[in-house]
């Protein structure tokens, strides 16, 4: 495994599995993308990329060179020269003349993986990955751009980036810097998405691409509740367990743009990287530009192997900090238990009920600040109100440790109001257009993170409040997408840059967070899941998946949420009946049950719980404790869809030695004079034999079951009464047969 070279012009790079290939051709250096998937053994495989046949390489036919350019399979394509497909790079002269070309100059092999200057990034050391530098030039422009690959040696993943650096005397400007280009035969390719809204976010789409381009993007200035930064090209047949996937996933908080397109001769283009629509990055002489991260995946075993490896790679090589690997506390949120009418006194009661059930950090949401009675005033006075809260965050953040119970501290750092003192003293710190009324969303604004004194400001408001109590966790919300892109510090020649600069900000800002208050847990949340990427997840070890707390909802939303992300990741909470949002009545077991393939808590008044109920909510805690380390570590199987089937969901979770295993199993509708259900677990050790029993509920005879056996013929998962029914199965291996 790692990176070879052959004639200083073919370079493999292989993982457990698979192998990438790229080949620098002809005597001016086009570098081509020969071949991703199946490991191969030799890097033998130039014909792929029909150098031999018309049009030939331009040394060999200049009168053709723009078909040429029109039809090679490119490792990074540029615009204006004669490659009429999508274009990676973009880069506009001084005199405003638009045409690259790339030209092969040298490259450089290293162990390990360097960092990626000022964004969120996959990380490894010597022992996991090899680097490979393809670099280029533009010699027109002045340009030097440098292809960056990471192979990583025990995972099935290749990462690319981009970093373009001004080599000339003249500013050059950046129109379109994408990530990562892939040009591949069309096989009939499906692209596999996941779309959404507030409240109903990342559900599983598959599509034919079809001729022309299919793409999903984001232009809010964040990657948004719609379209997750990811999309999947796999063959029609292609199921959880068999099946082809090439997978891309952008590790990038902000605009994108992802495509497939199906050119005029049946091959595919696969592009990824920041939207290219009002994008621009002035560079001056001797400044570089980094691109954010691509990440890929290829798997023949279908989507299940992508989402393990996916889970693998961000647990391992993109999470970071003390919490990565370590169970996280039970919380309590006060939000749907009180919204923005509490005191000390109430949130104290609480706190001491949920404590009662072994509860283990109080999370104190929106409404402690400024004058903030409703949403509609108050965002950037990040001053305690003492009318609500007598003695202040310290005084109720002691009385909470005296409880033995955490405290944690809702944010929204990046917004302020039209009603605060800091709008009033600051209105040129909000995102504006002059020319235009400003667009209010929620009737708040976005303050310029692009501006240094913004940045400065919001971060010693943050960092004073986090210093004035013993605060352990902290959520950080963002609650409206950017409008009105502007900013009164740079002029119109930069005016391109404000987006990009703004996650700068976001990221420089979170990455003091964890950096200087390392005990402190932070959660990232955009009006729920609408900022869930991968780059957050380089700060927060958890993303507060969606504000909508319905468990039956929730198993749609779960499911999309884990086919990328570990579970982990996934902010879930137990809520209360009917829910706020949908209405429906979930009992408190089956609400359980799906907040465990999450992160674990409760957003209700516990105070107001009977007492059979109270009884359940410590059971509840007690199953948490006991199977946390395997639903964090395991493996993720999907045995049944929900959103595909409208009647019954199923997971499990299978340790990586293969001992135990947790199936999540829940009744969505009951089904009249039917036998029992069937499942075929996965992932278990064929040789082992296990103990079945079921977890909480009604209980059942456990059953010895054979590896083999269970796998192959299946387990029967017997019926309840009624609907939103749940069960979980344990199944511990007991010796090998």
């Amino acid at each position: 495994m790692g990176i070879s070279v052959e004639n200083g012009k073919v370079f493999k790079m292989d993982t457990p599995n698979t192998s990438y290939i790229l080949t620098v051709v002809d005597e001016e250096g086009f570098v081509g993308h020969t071949y991703y998937g199946k490991r191969l053994r030799s890097a033998r495989t130039d014909d792929l990329m029909r150098i031999r046949e018309n049009p030939f390489v331009p040394s060999r036919n200049h009168r053709d060179r723009g078909t040429f350019l029109d039809t090679f399979p490119m490792e990074y394509s540029v615009y204006g020269s004669g490659d009429f497909r999508e274009s990676c790079m973009m880069a506009r002269s001084t005199g405003g003349y638009v045409g690259n070309v790339l030209e092969y100059r040298e490259y450089q092999i290293y162990r390990g993986k360097k960092p990626i200057p000022a964004l969120p990034s996959t990380f490894g050391g010597a022992s996991d990955c090899e680097t490979l530098e393809i670099i280029c030039e533009d010699p027109g422009l002045g340009l030097r751009v440098t292809l960056f690959y990471t192979a990583f040696e025990r995972l099935d993943v290749v990462t690319r980036h981009v970093e373009i650096k001004n080599i000339g005397t003249q500013s050059v400007f950046l129109d379109r810097v994408l990530s990562c280009c892939i040009d591949m035969d069309n096989d009939r390719f499906e692209m596999l998405t996941l779309h959404g809204s507030w409240a109903r976010e990342r559900t599983v789409s598959r599509v034919p691409v079809g001729q022309g381009q299919k793409s999903v993007s984001s232009l809010r200035g964040e990657s948004g509740h719609q379209e997750q930064p990811f999309f999947a090209l796999v063959k029609k047949d292609t199921t959880q367990e068999g099946g082809e996937v090439y997978a891309f996933h952008f590790v990038y908080s902000g605009n994108f743009f992802a495509q497939a397109q199906v050119t005029q001769h049946d091959t595919v283009r696969a592009v990824m990287g920041i939207h290219p629509q009002n994008f621009s990055w002035k560079l001056e002489a001797g400044e570089e530009f980094a691109s954010p991260e691509a990440v890929l995946t290829y798997s023949c075993e279908g989507l299940g192997k992508m989402t393990r490896t996916l889970h693998d790679l961000y647990r391992g090589h993109l999470i970071r900090g003390r919490f990565r690997d370590r169970k996280r506390p039970v919380l309590i949120n006060s939000w749907e238990a009180t919204y923005f009418d509490f005191d000390t006194d109430k949130l104290l009661s609480i706190a001491r009920a949920a404590r009662e059930l072994g509860v283990e950090l109080f999370v104190l949401d929106d409404g402690w600040f400024g004058k903030r009675e409703d949403d509609n005033s108050s965002l950037g006075d990040w001053t305690v109100n003492e009318e609500k809260l007598q003695g202040g965050l310290a005084r109720l953040a002691g009385e909470i440790s005296r409880l033995g119970m955490r405290f944690g501290l809702w944010f929204e750092p990046e917004m302020v109001s039209p009603d605060s003192d800091l709008y009033r003293a600051h209105p040129d710190w909000a995102l504006a257009i002059p020319t235009h009324t400003a667009t209010r969303l929620r009737n708040q604004y976005v303050l310029d993170l692009s501006r240094r004194d913004v940045l400065e400001h919001i971060w010693k408001s943050v960092s004073d409040i986090l210093r004035s109590a013993d605060i352990t966790y902290v959520k950080w919300d963002m609650n409206r997408p950017l409008t009105d892109v502007g900013s009164a510090m740079l002029g119109s020649d930069r005016m391109g840059e404000v987006a990009h600069r703004y996650l700068l900000g976001v990221y420089e800002l979170q990455e003091r967070l964890v950096t200087q208050f390392p005990h402190v847990l932070l959660e990232n949340c955009s009006g729920g899941g609408g900022r869930f990427d991968p780059g957050m997840l380089f700060y927060s070890p958890q993303i507060w998946c969606s504000d909508n707390t319905d468990a039956i909802e929730r198993l749609k939303i779960q499911e999309g949420t884990a086919m990328l992300y570990p579970l982990s990741a996934i902010g879930a909470h137990v809520s209360a009946c009917p829910n706020h949002i949908t209405g429906r009545t979930v009992p408190l077991e089956t609400r359980g049950f799906v907040a465990l393939a999450g992160t674990f808590g409760y957003e209700l008044d516990v105070a107001k719980l009977s007492q059979p109920e109270k009884a359940q909510v410590s059971a509840q805690i007690r199953v948490f404790h006991q199977y946390h380390d395997l639903i964090r570590s395991g493996d993720y199987y999907r045995l049944a869809s929900y959103a595909e089937n409208g009647e019954f969901d199923c997971w499990q979770i299978v340790s990586k030695d293969r001992t135990e295993s947790l199936i999540t199993a829940i009744q969505v509708t009951a089904r009249p004079n039917r036998h029992s259900r069937r499942i075929f677990p996965k992932g278990l050790d064929a040789a082992k034999t296990y103990r079945a029993e079921v977890v909480g509920g009604e209980q059942e005879d456990v059953r010895i079951l054979n590896g083999d056996a269970v796998m192959a013929a299946g387990l029967h998962i017997r019926g309840a009464w009624g609907d939103f029914q749940g069960k979980l199965i344990y199944l511990s291996g007991r010796k090998n047969l």
